[in-house]
């Protein structure tokens, strides 16, 4: 779409989804681009993460976060580039991570901006380097504390939080299995991200296929998808197991419990008698305390290639709702960026 200087594009969110998503949920609005006043800087949007807790914010249900509002700018971190200064801290032609959300320009007092610098991989400030990648290392190291030799489990293992935490538990010494979704997905796990095994959840012997690689058991799993993946997995926890707990996928589109017996008592019966610590966490509370050692140790670990990261970028702002729709589907690979201008 043409696009001159004074029209801020931006995409707002234009009914709530009744299950899962749909292009007709997103609307792409113009308005015209703002002014800075003292103390305020312009942002043009470079890059836009993508993340499935985007779809929680759709809906109109108590979380812990309020909801979006009909007709809001969608939210979403980003990297931008200052367009214009009036903030003494910020000059025209830093590029910054902050929470632009989906649209062309915004304004900021510059509170909540991290200023990147000279970097090559600007994008990676919403990925390893930015909240996916905080999002595995605390709940890897503060909630699931591998040891050596011990055996940890990730779902998701190809996408942006799973594939951090596979390679940080590699390298605190575990054995580590991942499960993603198709041949390819489990390929790249194993061959590129250095996971010992990794397991295709498609595959009608799944859950069998799971027991078989871990016969020891399991010491830790990182929950990010639930359903049929956790059914498989519960079993096999060990006595003293931690399940860090940062996302439910498989059920964001849910509009009722899911059909069959009540589990409850069984969940709650082997979490008592196998002494199980599953604990949920929201990334946000633990900014103020644990994002710098976080920061300090992964950018070390990137750029020594201790971790790695692939990145599934969608170019155009107006393609942010298909590719949101597709990366609750598990059709991404990797971490999914919005690409929305050079």
């Amino acid at each position: 779409m043409p696009q001159s200087p004074s029209t801020n594009r931006r995409i707002v969110l234009a009914a709530r989804p009744q299950g899962a998503p749909t292009l007709q949920d997103f609307r792409l609005e113009e308005a015209p681009v703002p002014t800075p006043s003292e103390g305020q800087v312009l942002l043009r949007t470079v890059y836009l993460s993508l993340d499935p807790y985007m779809r929680g914010r759709m809906s109109d249900r108590p979380s812990y976060a309020p909801p979006l509002a009909l007709g809001e700018v969608m939210v979403g971190g980003t990297v931008s580039r200052v367009v214009a200064s009036k903030h003494p801290n910020f000059r025209e032609g830093d590029l910054v991570s902050g929470t632009a959300g989906w649209q062309d320009y915004t304004l900021s007092d510059g509170q909540e901006l991290m200023a990147l610098g000279d970097t090559a991989h600007p994008s990676y400030a919403l990925s390893v380097l930015g909240m996916p990648g905080f999002t595995a290392y605390h709940g890897l190291l503060n909630i699931g504390e591998p040891k050596p030799g011990e055996t940890v489990v990730v779902a998701s293992a190809s996408g942006a939080v799973g594939a951090v935490v596979g390679q940080v538990a590699k390298l605190k010494g575990a054995r580590v299995a991942g499960i993603a979704g198709g041949a390819d997905k489990c390929r790249y796990v194993v061959e590129k991200l250095g996971f010992d095994i990794c397991l295709d959840r498609y595959d009608p012997q799944f859950a069998q296929q799971l027991a078989n690689a871990c016969p020891g058991g399991i010491d830790v799993y990182y929950e990010n998808v639930g359903g049929a993946v956790f059914d498989a997995v519960l079993p096999l926890l060990n006595i003293g197991a931690r399940v860090p707990v940062c996302g439910i996928i498989a059920h964001y589109n849910d509009k009722a419990l899911p059909p069959g017996p009540d589990r409850l008592p069984m969940l709650m019966n082997i979490l008592l008698y196998k002494r199980i610590r599953a604990q949920g966490f929201i990334i946000l509370d633990h900014y103020a305390d644990g994002f710098a050692p976080f920061y300090r140790d992964m950018s070390a670990w990137v750029a020594e290639g201790k971790v790695k990261l692939r990145e599934d970028i969608a170019d155009g702002l107006e393609n942010a709702p298909a590719a949101l729709i597709g990366l609750l589907e598990g059709k991404n690979f990797g971490k999914v960026v919005v690409r929305v201008a050079e």
